[in-house]
């Protein structure tokens, strides 16, 4: 029988349960840190990664309205989360959407959930089915550990060829340079409630699969992503989508 694991034990086997799954090793990321994409490639990640951040508030509404009321910080975390995406100063979509507008796509083909391709609908309906489904601090270990919590990574390795190389301004990139700082806070803070409240040794192990599969649907999210629109333009041709399809699933 799995025993319960301290709370030293339990956050290393969290950030265990990431390695080696990480999104900013991804073929998308690397193409971006290498300087290799175009601002159509970026507009087309734009396009996507609006469906699946831009109900992030709605996902995290779910697993607030499911924490009983006597788990008080992890609601308050939960309502700061909601409030920093939708209505403090800006919303985190519209500089998504000034960046994308500056990579030569519009707010109508962004909002669009046409121009997201099919594994992106499958990590946003697995964030809501986790959020609406699971116990609150397993849904919290998988949207903030598994998925929020990487954010800081990614950007940072991202944001420098984005002005050095790509050539955009400061205010064109301010998404990413405000979740390289929010989403630091953010996954510290999903950390603290996980420790918290999985407080046995059954939860424990949920919160850790999660993560996993939480870090697997972003790496199979982040690699579609290259697959689809990067691979055609730098390697020549197109890929069979069952193929890929195929692929990305066994690869999870």
């Amino acid at each position: 029988m799995t025993e319960l694991l301290s709370k030293d034990g339990f956050r290393a086997a969290l950030k265990d349960a990431i390695k080696g799954r990480e999104a900013a090793s991804a073929s998308f990321s690397q193409a971006w840190a290498d300087g290799k994409l175009q601002r159509h490639h970026f507009a087309r990640w734009a396009e996507n990664h609006y469906h699946y951040v831009g109900p992030f508030a709605d996902y995290l509404g779910y697993v607030y309205g499911n924490t009983p009321d006597r788990f008080t910080e992890a609601k308050d975390f939960l309502l700061q989360n909601m409030y920093e995406e939708e209505l403090a100063d800006i919303r985190h979509t519209d500089l998504l959407i000034r960046f994308a507008e500056a990579c030569g796509t519009t707010r109508e083909r962004i909002e669009d959930p046409n121009n997201m391709n099919a594994v992106t609908r499958g990590l946003q309906s697995w964030c809501y089915s986790t959020a609406m489904r699971e116990h609150f601090a397993v849904a919290t270990a998988a949207l903030v550990v598994g998925l929020e919590s990487q954010v800081p990574s990614i950007y940072k390795k991202q944001i420098i060829p984005l002005r050095e190389v790509y050539g955009f301004s400061e205010d064109e990139i301010e998404f990413f340079d405000l979740h390289i700082t929010s989403d630091e806070v953010h996954g510290e803070r999903g950390y603290q409630i996980v420790l918290d409240c999985a407080d046995t040794a059954e939860l424990q192990q949920r919160c850790l699969q999660y993560v996993r599969w939480g870090a697997e649907m972003r790496f199979s999210y982040t690699r579609a992503l290259y697959d689809t629109y990067v691979a055609p333009d730098l390697e020549g041709g197109g890929r069979d989508g069952e193929v890929l399809v195929d692929e990305l699933i066994g690869s999870a």
